[in-house]
């Protein structure tokens, strides 16, 4: 075990750019049962600085290496059981790096069905194969001839059984597929077309309905978009290197030749040959190609499972509202607007339902309505679900506020994706239990204003809507991937340990559901905590569990000024050194910059705390409990522009943005439909990565280049010149299209008809957004 850690460490540490020893560390602190965020935060001396992005890579990883390290250990029993293990088989096994790797090598050991070259053996025929193996120069049908008898009546057949052993031979040689998997990869082209008479059914996918391009470049979006198609069954998909090859020889047939030395001396010889090509047809190239597929729709996978976890932080980081009493507003038509007022705490103080579109029309009676909640209650935000109905409540609500003296409540549009999952949920029914369902959805969208992190967090991930084809990728992976964004964007705000929910504080470092009920309990039954370590009095919450939760825990105003920083108690002797250090009462000393930075942090240094927790420690002094989140920011709709039929091109507009793709960016403009910003329009500069230019929850400014009424789609940009998006090739040129191997020739049929606008077959495929 202690080698695998080991072996396993310096594979992680090379790929995450650390020294073995800080992963054989930061592993063990892991198996111990501590969380990635404690670990980051406050073991950075064990680790020697690892931080959070290393550390998941590493979480991640570490799975599946181990995994991998089972199945060698599985492989080698199982081939030793078999009588065949040898010390250069057990060196090759030992060093291969990937699954596909190891299964290659199990490959001929491995316990399978009676195979056709199994029947030729029984039948007597190895020895015919091996016959023509060692003289090149033979004529196999006349080597054939003497091994006829009852079960191989003729030539044909004793030649057809040798064939299935040599076959089976080469198919079997792991050195010799991991080549033909490589070279695969390298030349291979990934085609789709669609199938006959699905074209109207399919129309989602007409983009590639005869699309090709090289495997290795398929962006994830577009390799989810065609898989989705096969699966639908609206497209075929093929992987193959050598379509286009007139010559008679592939070059997958020429390297099996010359694998095992298969050149032109004699009749043996060109009879290898078929046989290596009829290799590759038969079995080879099939089982090849799903296996370029299998791994397309990993590396995919990955790329959504990144893009889905990337915009997930940056929604729930967004910028909360505050304190403030809000009113949610849940739009509906035939059914009313739901209305939900809740106070600076989140705690609802009042829910109505009012019906201002038709079949009431009761306009006025709703402006009356919500005017009187919004002075009894000291509303200062309006929240307004974006859904059906959004924008007509915008109206509504916008003529309402223009009829009313100041101070008026500020108006805000919020995303209400998982908003109905939440109403409908266990944990909003035990919130809520007397609360209407359609209800609970209006206090959410309240309550996501006001602290978007605090809300979501009752929400399962997977359904907040920030991600493309989540329901087409690894469920585990995306569930892991997700929580973990979850869990490290709540433990880097902190959470209030006297106002948090269940939920909220389920998603801290240590604390299980169980226990977090139990906080919510022991806090209901015996009052505020007045310090963290009366956290220990909480039923079932050890010693452990406090080490891991209590720094992510703040108490405001309590007995202890430490409890309302991220300063974890274990260290809180060190930080009263430094306060003693500054002769200044704790209280006086938080926040003052000028002093704390003139201390030399190597004073505070002892056996357990050195210099990064101590630096930690003097920067949480200087801004004690800081959100790492920004400020409260919001996007106004134009007037007048409610619906997509209302843009024109050149319209300067604000909006939000809503989504992050490898592709561009979706920003809802307040039409309820998101326009789309290429990559290529989001700025005045080449842009890679989306994600260095913007994030959900920014609020940008964007020029209308291009509206497709019919199709719902927006083309927007965010270039000072306002300039039309590239056509294909001059995107292929900068990386984000398709690719043109050998540069010749349009590679699908979308490239090679005329561009007809900015929102032609440059956007098509960009656009299909789950």
């Amino acid at each position: 075990m202690a080698d695998d850690i080991k072996s396993i460490s310096a594979i992680i540490a090379a790929e995450i750019s650390a020294r073995p020893d800080q992963v054989v560390a930061a592993v063990g602190l892991l198996d111990e049962g501590a969380t990635v965020p404690f670990i980051a935060r406050y073991r950075k001396e064990v680790t020697g600085g690892l931080d959070d992005t290393q550390l998941r890579n590493l979480s991640e990883r570490l799975i599946y290496l181990r995994e991998l390290a089972a199945r060698r250990k599985a492989i080698v029993e199982s081939i030793s059981s078999q009588g065949k293990m040898t010390d250069e088989l057990a060196v090759k096994i030992a060093g291969v790096a990937t699954k596909a790797e190891l299964e290659d090598i199990y490959l001929p050991y491995k316990p399978k069905r009676r195979t056709r070259a199994e029947i030729a053996r029984e039948r007597g025929l190895a020895p015919l194969a091996e016959a023509i193996w060692a003289d090149r120069t033979a004529d196999p049908a006349k080597l054939a001839e003497a091994y006829l008898g009852d079960e191989v009546p003729d030539v044909k057949a004793a030649l057809e059984g040798a064939r299935d052993i040599v076959a089976e031979g080469i198919a079997e040689n792991a050195d010799l597929l991991g080549r033909l998997r490589n070279d695969l990869k390298d030349r291979a082209l990934l085609y789709s077309k669609v199938v006959e008479g699905k074209e109207q059914a399919g129309e989602k996918f007409a983009d590639y309905f005869d699309h090709s391009e090289r495997w290795a470049t398929v962006p994830g979006h577009r390799a989810l978009a065609m898989l989705r198609g096969w699966n639908e069954e609206v497209l075929t998909l093929a992987i193959e290197a050598d379509r286009d090859d007139p010559s008679p020889v592939k070059p997958a047939q020429r390297m099996i030749a010359a694998a095992f030395a298969i050149a032109d001396k004699g009749p043996a010889d060109r009879w290898l040959m078929e046989v290596a090509g009829w290799t590759w047809r038969v079995k080879l190239s099939m089982s090849l190609s799903l296996d370029l597929m299998r791994e397309l729709r990993e590396r995919a996978e990955e790329e959504a499972i990144h893009v889905f976890a990337r915009n997930l932080k940056d929604l729930l980081l967004a910028a909360p509202a505050g304190s403030r009493a809000t009113m949610g507003l849940d739009p509906g038509i035939r059914t009313g607007v739901k209305v939900a007022v809740v106070d600076g705490t989140g705690k609802v103080v009042d829910t109505t339902t009012v019906y201002p579109f038709p079949p009431k029309n009761d306009v006025r009676g709703t402006q009356a309505e919500l005017a009187s909640l919004i002075r009894k209650h000291k509303v200062e935000l309006i929240a307004i679900g974006n859904g059906t109905g959004s924008r007509e409540t915008e109206k509504l609500v916008a003529d309402m506020l223009a009829q009313m003296p100041a101070p008026k409540p500020t108006k805000v549009i919020v995303s209400e994706a998982g908003a109905s999952v939440y109403s409908a949920s266990e944990t909003a029914a035990r919130e809520f239990p007397n609360l209407d369902v359609s209800l609970r959805g209006a206090v959410s969208i309240a309550r996501r204003l006001q602290d978007p992190l605090a809300e979501l967090v009752k929400i399962e991930p997977k359904s907040i809507g920030v991600g493309q084809y989540q329901h087409d990728v690894d469920q585990a992976k995306l569930g892991r991937s997700l929580d973990a964004v979850v869990e490290d964007a709540v433990n880097a705000v902190g959470v209030d340990l006297n106002t948090a929910s269940a939920p909220l504080l389920a998603r801290v470092s240590g604390l299980s559901n169980s226990i977090a009920e139990a906080i919510v309990s022991h806090r209901d039954e015996t009052g505020p905590f007045e310090s963290r370590k009366e956290l220990l009095k909480v039923s079932r919450l050890g010693a452990r569990t406090f080490e891991q939760c209590a720094g992510f825990l703040r108490i405001p105003n309590g007995k202890e000024p430490l409890d309302a920083s991220s300063v974890h108690p274990e260290a809180y002797g060190v930080a009263k050194k430094i306060v003693a250090a500054c002769g200044r009462d704790l209280r006086t000393l938080m926040g003052d910059s000028a002093t704390l930075r003139n201390l030399d942090p190597r004073t505070f240094i002892d056996e357990q705390f050195g210099l990064p927790t101590v630096k930690d420690i003097i920067a949480e002094l200087e801004k004690p409990g800081r959100d790492p989140r920004p400020s409260f920011r919001t996007a106004t709709f134009a007037e007048g522009v409610d619906e997509i039929t209302d843009l024109k091109p050149g319209m300067l507009l604000e909006g939000t943005v809503t989504n992050v793709a490898a592709f561009g960016a979706f920003v809802d403009i307040g039409v309820h439909q998101d326009g789309l910003v290429h990559v290529s329009q989001l700025a005045d500069r080449f842009v890679k990565d989306p994600h260095e230019v913007v994030k959900a929850g920014d609020v940008v400014k964007v020029r209308v280049v291009e509206v497709d009424v019919k199709r719902k789609r927006i083309a927007l940009t965010m270039r000072k010149d306002g300039g039309e998006a590239p056509p294909p090739s001059a995107r292929d040129n900068r990386g984000s299209g398709p690719s043109r191997p050998g540069g010749g020739k349009p590679q699908t049929r979308q490239e090679a008809r005329p561009q007809q606008g900015s929102l032609g077959a440059a956007l098509a495929e960009a656009f299909r957004k789950k």
